[in-house]
């Protein structure tokens, strides 16, 4: 049996949830989250803790009964307490100003990097003068908040000569020594 999967889930007080056919939803003091989950689990409500159990023993269901547990538990963190993922921005002249839902970030190329954020991501932006710039990207959607750092990051991956380029806080890159004379 899964070990994380058998796992129950503490769901607070201030959190409802909501399961019906195959969706769930929860919501608490940040708002709310929804998400399609697998008709191969079942989903028990004990006390205040939710047991999830599968309903066949295969491959497929036995993988999916870890996966939902953590999903499941994602979702109760980000309406209680949200995520945080900081990014740092390496090298001389490297910016970001955010203005509404827009990030602007000028990486030393001939033109700037205009982004769309979506609503439910927080951006702030942090500059102080001799230290690197540092974005601030908060939200309750821990997916979402992966996938747009994540893209905000690959427009200048560090580089292993100088380290210069997006990383995320206290990321370790390993270094290259450049041509030896």
């Amino acid at each position: 049996m899964s070990r994380i999967g058998k796992k129950p889930i503490l769901i607070p007080e201030n959190v409802n949830m909501m399961i019906s056919d195959n969706k769930i939803s929860v919501k608490g003091p940040l708002g709310s989250l929804n998400r399609e989950v697998s008709k191969k689990l079942k989903f028990n409500f004990q006390d205040n803790q939710l047991i999830i159990t599968r309903i066949k023993e295969n491959k497929l269901t036995k993988s999916l009964h870890g996966l939902y547990r953590v999903l499941i538990n994602n979702m109760i963190l980000g309406v209680t307490i949200g995520f945080m993922k900081k990014l740092e921005l390496v090298g001389i002249g490297y910016r970001a100003s955010c203005n509404k839902n827009i990030l602007d970030l000028n990486l030393g190329f001939s033109h700037n990097i205009m982004i769309q954020i979506p609503e439910e991501v927080h951006v702030e932006v942090k500059s102080e003068k001799g230290k690197n710039t540092i974005l601030v990207l908060q939200s309750k959607d821990k997916q979402l908040l992966g996938i747009i750092a994540a893209k905000i990051k690959s427009f200048r991956p560090p580089e292993p000569y100088k380290g210069k380029g997006i990383r995320y806080l206290g990321e370790d890159i390993r270094r290259k020594t450049g041509k030896s004379a």
